[in-house]
């Protein structure tokens, strides 16, 4: 999976795709995923990217498919080409994300450190909430120090419906 930072005033394209935690909205520009999104995305997270709808579109059906798979148990990786558009700091964290491995978790502190910025870990959580990218850029796999699960756009019963179908939490543990 490859990440560029570089902006794109490329038209943007969009497919509608059903999924175990509801409806997801996957946006992309000529070659990159831009963003993936639920139908009635929370207001605290940026205006989702608009664009044309075009369910044929080469990396859009590329993304869901990978997407079915990691719903079924089959893939425990994305191999896709995104497009973060954000800061710099906002980028080092959603890069940051994409190391955490399939059913592992990372606190808000360890990805601070990671990347260079021990102490600003409110920052970063405030970058893992406005992750353009979530499930493939895997913000769900933060948790807090603790362990508890905190914050996540798309609400902690998908967050916990993610971390138990990569097995972190057991089915009792779920919210």
């Amino acid at each position: 999976m490859r990440s560029s930072a570089r902006t794109s005033d490329t038209n943007l394209y969009f497919r509608i795709v059903d999924s175990p935690i509801g409806p997801l909205r996957l946006v992309a520009n000529e070659d990159s995923l831009v963003a993936v999104s639920w139908e009635e995305e929370s207001a605290h997270r940026d205006p989702q990217p608009e664009g044309t709808e075009a369910p044929q579109h080469p990396l859009l059906a590329a993304a869901t498919q990978q997407l079915e798979e990691y719903f079924q148990g089959q893939r425990k990786s994305f191999e896709l080409k995104l497009h973060f558009a954000g800061t710099d700091f906002q980028r080092k964290v959603w890069n940051a994300l994409l190391t955490i491995p399939f059913g592992e978790t990372r606190s808000y502190g360890q990805i601070a450190a990671q990347i260079g910025h021990p102490s600003a870990i409110r920052a970063v959580g405030a970058a893992n909430g406005q992750n353009p990218i979530p499930i493939i850029a895997p913000c769900h796999r933060v948790v807090g120090s603790t362990g508890k699960l905190v914050g996540f756009g798309g609400g902690l019963p998908r967050k916990a419906h993610l971390l138990t179908l990569e097995g972190v939490l057991s089915r009792e543990m779920a919210i």
